[in-house]
């Protein structure tokens, strides 16, 4: 189980061109949408916590997932997993890096892979929203989270907190008054 959770994760970081969002992208098409071993609810919970988590999204939500299949050292497996071909590149272009850095060529690549990834980004996006707001009130709850945000600048830490009290609310009103399974 290690050795095939560090492949899928060396898969994941050695295709991933975007930073974290793509690599949900893959997961959501290997585990959500394939193999059924998790729910888009089960994958935006893994990415809401690891980016509520201090540290890079990406990572921690590979430690949650290979932490949930297969305890700490398949965290560990899809950490460096994931890890180990771009710090290999890396390596490779800080070696380089004043060669590539006005290089037309190298330029004009990255901005072709930026405008690819966006698609890819923005499917894993849309999953996630579909499952995030299933219960009326959530698409409320995204409009003031948004508002604070973007316009009180308001703490990510405080957002995070203040929707994890608003869900909690949500979740009771539903279970007392509508007799409602909200996580179904």
């Amino acid at each position: 189980m290690l050795a095939k959770l560090f492949m899928q994760f060396l898969k994941f970081g050695s295709f991933t061109f975007g930073g974290g969002w793509s690599i949900v992208a893959q997961m959501k098409e290997l585990y959500v949408d394939r193999e059924k071993s998790l729910t888009d609810e089960e994958l935006l919970d893994l990415t809401s916590i690891g980016r509520s988590l201090p540290g890079t999204m990406i990572g921690n939500i590979a430690m949650l997932y290979g932490h949930r299949i297969a305890g700490f050292w398949g965290g560990i497996a899809c950490v460096f997993g994931m890890i180990a071909v771009p710090m290999l590149i890396l390596l490779l272009i800080t070696g380089f890096y004043t060669a590539f850095q006005h290089n037309l060529w190298v330029a004009s690549a990255m901005r072709g892979i930026r405008t690819a990834v966006a698609p890819v980004i923005l499917s894993a996006l849309m999953g996630m929203i579909k499952s995030a707001f299933k219960i009326s009130p959530c698409i409320l709850i995204a409009a003031a989270m948004f508002v604070l945000y973007f316009y009180f600048r308001v703490s990510c830490v405080w957002l995070v907190v203040i929707g994890a009290f608003l869900g909690l609310g949500i979740c009771e009103y539903y279970e007392r008054v509508k007799n409602f399974d909200v996580v179904a």
